[in-house]
């Protein structure tokens, strides 16, 4: 499903026009994004959280040039669906 479809599927469900459900969702994903680049994890309950995980340093090989590179230590996103959302999947979708 593509960000157009859950602003379609969202309007028709509401009656709230195209344009404010795209501004809402849009902003919706600004707002965590904002969040997370802040350093804050996002907790929305009964859906999942969305949490900065850190990667650590690492040995790594470029194929190419056959070469050792060192990764850096990083952070990256990450999301973990809540129990209540992950059942609902599974008992679902076959």
């Amino acid at each position: 499903m593509t960000k157009a479809e859950i602003v379609t599927d969202i309007a028709a469900k509401t009656g709230i026009e195209k344009i404010a459900v795209q501004k809402t969702v849009e902003a919706f994903m600004e707002s965590i994004k904002g969040s997370m680049a802040g350093g804050e994890n996002v907790y929305l309950r009964g859906f999942g959280s969305f949490t900065i995980k850190k990667r650590a340093e690492k040995t790594g090989r470029n194929i190419s040039k056959n070469t050792t590179i060192i990764i850096p230590a990083h952070n990256i996103p990450a999301f973990k669906p809540a129990k209540t959302f992950v059942n609902e999947v599974k008992t679902k979708v076959k």
